[in-house]
């Protein structure tokens, strides 16, 4: 049997304290940025208006921030409460990936002392997905506070709120469904805007359903790859098992990913582009050996039952479905006229500050709130 309880154990060690070290790296480029502008700091420029921080620590981190979303699905909306225990952690995480997120677009937009002006409605441009991707990102945020409050008074034992909150916790659920389905395909809907500047290998009508199913594929994928580490470290083995059923779903949904991915190519005409030795045409082929090899893991049973292969099967269609999202961003996009975008040292270890603090802040809760689903201790009731 396993219940939820903290982990326990040291929270500074050696490397915390390196993630510490590149938080602070990162604070001093933020502070660059906002006190001498993007541009000092940045490699973005007229052709290439957002880079790094939209294309990873937006677009793709929200998408690695869906284990919650996924698990809601399975569990709400098909009834499989069996994988209950798999919930907490990834509200977790996706806690952590969106609101860092949000932070990320504060962090990259030029005039930043006018965000407020997002959430105005005299000011709101009603035509434009970018306010829906920012309207349902910041309300997400809140639901995912409300989602994973039940932990923390659970902690404090606040009991009477608690249960109050459980009475009402199923239109949070329900709205936890509905905005990252509103806002991970408008991700993609913006891209279809960019028109011929978007390779053929990635321009379709299909992006928003691409960019959804991808979303899911990802959330799963973290949710197996977290969970198979964490279960083989404590020896529950509830939670391997949870996972080895996981893992019979996720092929499917990777074999329907696949057949729009290459349809809507083929619908392009654009087939042979993908071995034009350029660089799109390579980092296409790249992303779907990925997804394939994630694919082949997946359907065989005897890699199911090995956890190291399952580990290697969520590894693979982490990189890949992630590098579809971010190619589609920057990678397959070329406004013309001469432009080209590198990310800069400092727009990387912001980046990296950012996954730092997400690491290191899901590290912190986990050894402090009963979040993980542990094998009961001995002697326990």
């Amino acid at each position: 049997m396993s219940e939820a309880r903290p982990l326990g154990g040291r929270v500074f060690t050696i490397p915390f304290a390196f993630g510490v070290l590149v938080i602070l790296i990162a604070l001093f480029y933020l502070f660059k940025r906002f006190t001498l502008g993007l541009g000092p700091v940045t490699g973005m420029n007229d052709g290439y208006p957002w880079g790094l921080w939209i294309a990873y620590d937006v677009n793709v981190g929200t998408a690695f921030a869906c284990g919650g979303y996924a698990m809601a699905i399975l569990i709400y909306v098909f009834n499989k409460g069996e994988f209950s225990p798999l919930l907490k952690p990834a509200i977790l995480t996706s806690m952590f990936g969106y609101i860092l997120g949000g932070v990320s677009v504060f962090i990259d937009i030029g005039r930043y002392w006018q965000m407020h002006n997002v959430f105005l409605p005299w000011h709101a441009n009603i035509h434009s997905a970018l306010l829906e991707v920012a309207l349902c990102i910041a309300a997400y945020c809140l639901i995912l506070l409300i989602e994973f409050s039940p932990v923390v008074l659970q902690h404090f034992h606040i009991k009477d709120l608690q249960k109050k909150l459980n009475r009402v916790l199923f239109i949070f659920v329900a709205l936890g469904i509905l905005l990252p389905t509103m806002h991970q395909s408008s991700l993609g809907s913006l891209m279809i805007l960019a028109g011929s500047k978007l390779s053929p290998l990635w321009w379709t009508n299909l992006l928003p359903l691409l960019f959804l199913i991808a979303a899911l594929l990802l959330g799963y994928a973290v949710v197996i790859f977290e969970t198979s580490l964490s279960g083989i470290a404590y020896q529950n083995f509830e939670e391997i098992r949870l996972i080895k059923k996981l893992s019979n779903l996720v092929p499917w949904i990777l074999i329907v990913f696949l057949i729009l991915r290459f349809f809507s190519v083929a619908l392009q005409g654009a087939l042979g582009a993908m071995f034009a030795g350029d660089l799109a045409g390579n980092i296409f082929l790249l992303e779907n050996i990925l997804l394939i090899a994630a694919l082949v893991f997946f359907f065989q049973a005897k890699n199911r039952d090995k956890h190291s292969r399952l580990i290697w099967a969520a590894f693979c269609l982490i990189l890949g479905a992630g590098l579809y999202r971010f190619n589609a961003y920057i990678t397959g996009y070329d406004p013309g006229n001469g432009w080209h975008y590198f990310p800069t040292f400092g727009e990387a270890m912001v980046t990296l500050g950012i996954v730092a603090i997400e690491v290191l802040g899901y590290l912190w809760i986990v050894k402090r709130f009963p979040v993980l689903a542990l094998p009961r201790k001995k002697g326990a009731e």
